[in-house]
């Protein structure tokens, strides 16, 4: 697959990338796509050393998913974030097809090497994937017992492991609970000092801070009170239909940002409350933004976001310490077995924003944060010589990488992943059985596209651009 993209890249000739000044319609240069489907442990599988099978018959080291989030840690290192695990196998309709996949995180070497063979993209991307990290609790958890245990088998002694399978909850409890097993891990962000990192997710939704080297979890961050739904279930649509608050199922805290100073969380719900969905309208576009300080773990405030073309939001990164990328896509693309339509990544401004926090849907959503067009990744990708039908679905993860210096000019990059849903082939739009993989995707810009903005990186790393590119 990777081969086949690389051939339908082509006519982006490496040698005129900084020829051009600007595209139009905020369309940024494809410098490289790799893949990432194997590691040491062999094919689809990861090196969390685990060696039992799942519920469904899934080994419990299935390597995928994992650009449902990434987040640059510095030098070539960036961690990759699956969600909740291989679910797409029919199993259990009971506990939506979920398994005890145990919650994990890896980390992975992504290098650029100048492609000098004048055709092609710029670079050349081989990802190598480390580490795999996975996530636990030093004090007990609660799963669930939905036709079968949902502990994992590698629980021991102040070790409990959080795991994807939806019936880990206390049912006297909201959905908030800390002490809920459930975690569907979302987004990803690294502490400043590289030594813990902060996870959303959407079973909650929870924001936990873990320990980057153990995984063990270090911190629970508390959410308004309307994001918890009170009666709870395995089924997401049971849970839906049982609420009339709080977040919808399946669609809870999908992204996750950090701003560069290190000090500000900022989580983004993928859809609307079910109270403001209720309320039809703008109400029901209108998808809620929480800050939160680090340092005192209080939300500081919440803000409105309104959707325009997408059907959901999958990802928020800082450009600065006010400014913001906000993901917003449709569902279509490989895997769907349709044809991407949006993938577009707005840019946002906190600054002078209305806190919403009081505020019923209707009346927050007089109050949106302005928001103007960033780039269109399916514009940039078919201009690079990638169809529609070849753009994943899932465009989930998005992080700002190393710049590229040399000869007077810097070009940042913006890397993106893909979430595959752990499937490793699926049908094209003609029926047809394809592969579906775990890809990166590295774009360039410069300063020039950030329409005033200034461009803060969390971590300041460079690398030299070729001299064929200057």
């Amino acid at each position: 697959m990777r081969q086949a993209i690389m051939r339908l890249a082509a006519p982006v000739c490496a040698a005129v990338f900084l020829s051009v000044p600007h595209l139009h319609a905020q369309q940024f240069p494809l410098l490289a796509v790799g893949e990432l489907n194997d590691s040491r442990a062999g094919a689809w599988a990861d090196v969390s050393g685990l060696t039992y099978t799942l519920e469904n018959g899934v080994p419990a080291n299935n390597l995928g998913g994992f650009g449902s989030a990434i987040t640059y840690a510095g030098g070539n290192e960036f961690l990759a974030l699956p969600d909740r695990g291989p679910n797409a196998v029919p199993f259990n309709p009971a506990v939506d097809d979920t398994v005890a996949y145990v919650n994990r995180f890896h980390t992975v070497h992504l290098n650029l090497t100048p492609n000098h063979s004048g055709s092609g993209l710029p670079f050349e991307l081989k990802p190598l994937l480390q580490q795999t990290t996975l996530l636990w609790s030093a004090t007990p958890l609660v799963y669930g017992n939905v036709n079968g245990s949902g502990v994992p088998p590698i629980n021991g002694v102040l070790r409990y492991y959080f795991t994807g399978r939806s019936d880990g909850f206390d049912a006297k409890q909201n959905s908030g609970d800390p002490n809920d097993a459930r975690f569907d891990t979302e987004g990803i962000r690294v502490s400043n000092d590289g030594k813990s990192v902060f996870i959303s997710d959407e079973y909650g939704p929870y924001i936990y801070q873990f320990d980057r080297n153990t995984g063990v979890r270090l911190r629970t961050f508390a959410l308004p009170a309307s994001f918890y739904v009170t009666n709870l279930s395995a089924v997401g649509a049971t849970e839906i239909s049982g609420n009339t608050a709080g977040r919808t199922a399946n669609k809870g805290m999908e992204g996750l940002a950090i701003t560069p100073d290190g000090k500000t969380l900022v989580g983004v719900m993928q859809a609307s409350l079910i109270q403001d969905a209720a309320q039809k309208g703008a109400a029901a576009k209108l998808l809620r933004l929480v800050t939160i300080d680090i340092a005192s773990g209080q939300v500081t405030g919440q803000y409105a976001y309104g959707l325009t073309t997408g059907s959901g939001v999958s990802e928020i990164l800082a450009l600065n310490n006010h400014e913001f990328l906000v993901d917003e896509r449709d569902g279509h693309g490989r895997a769907d077995g349709s044809l991407a339509v949006v993938k577009q990544l707005f840019k946002i401004d906190l600054t002078g924003a209305t806190d919403v926090s009081g505020m019923d849907g209707k009346t927050a959503a007089t109050h949106e944060v302005a928001k103007t067009l960033f780039v269109d990744l399916v514009a940039s990708m078919n201009k690079a010589g990638i169809s529609s039908a070849e753009i994943p679905a899932k465009i989930e993860g998005i992080c700002f990488g190393p710049d590229l210096r040399g000869g007077g000019e810097t070009i940042h990059t913006l890397w993106v992943a893909n979430d595959n849903d752990f499937s490793e082939t699926v049908l094209d739009p003609d029926g047809n059985t394809i592969a579906n993989p775990n890809q990166f995707f590295v774009f360039g810009f410069r300063d020039t596209d950030l329409g005033g903005s200034a461009y803060v990186p969390q971590f300041q790393e460079s690398r030299e651009l070729p001299a064929f590119l200057r």
